[in-house]
């Protein structure tokens, strides 16, 4: 009984600081709302259904692990995605100089502002890939390996902006 009046005690102390939770975010107290427009594409080579599955992925993460409200414009935090690359590239070569492993590479241009708190801004590009085996077409791997890497991608993001790892 000791030991759960205690843990009760440690976890009331830790959430009343505000600033940190048992998610890992480390979002200030006044911030309350965060906008996230549609992820805009401008890579090359395009895959149609990407800038929908990332922005849903991102609002999803989001709205799981943060007190946030999502409003569609002026919100105390702002995340602007763009994806700048979408590449497909060889990895291993094989003895006849044939390629046995592809890798698929996406891109994506991040812009996070806090309004309340420049200091906690951040633009960076954010890379995840994912390789297949060069006997399979692209198409008939894509969209398996683009759900894994928007997993990757979101979560590398989260990190960054709102988890400040």
């Amino acid at each position: 009984m000791r030991k759960l009046f205690s843990f009760i005690v440690i976890a009331l102390l830790v959430s009343s600081c505000g600033i940190y939770s048992f998610s890992g975010t480390s979002i200030q107290p006044d911030v309350k709302t965060i906008t996230i427009p549609y992820v805009e594409y401008t890579a090359l080579r395009v895959n149609p259904s990407l800038s929908n599955d990332l922005t849903e992925a991102l609002k999803e993460k989001y709205r799981k692990l943060t007190r946030l409200e999502e409003v569609d414009v002026d919100g105390d935090l702002e995340l602007v995605c763009t994806i700048t690359g979408y590449d497909v590239k060889a990895t291993a070569v094989t003895a006849n100089e044939m390629a046995s492993q592809n890798r698929l590479t996406v891109t994506v241009k991040v812009e996070f502002s806090n309004k309340k708190y420049p200091e906690d801004d951040v633009s960076n590009n954010f890379s995840a890939y994912e390789d297949f085996d060069a006997t399979m077409s692209l198409d008939a791997v894509e969209s398996g390996l683009c759900e894994t890497i928007i997993e990757k991608l979101v979560e590398d993001i989260f990190n960054a902006t709102v988890a400040q790892w």
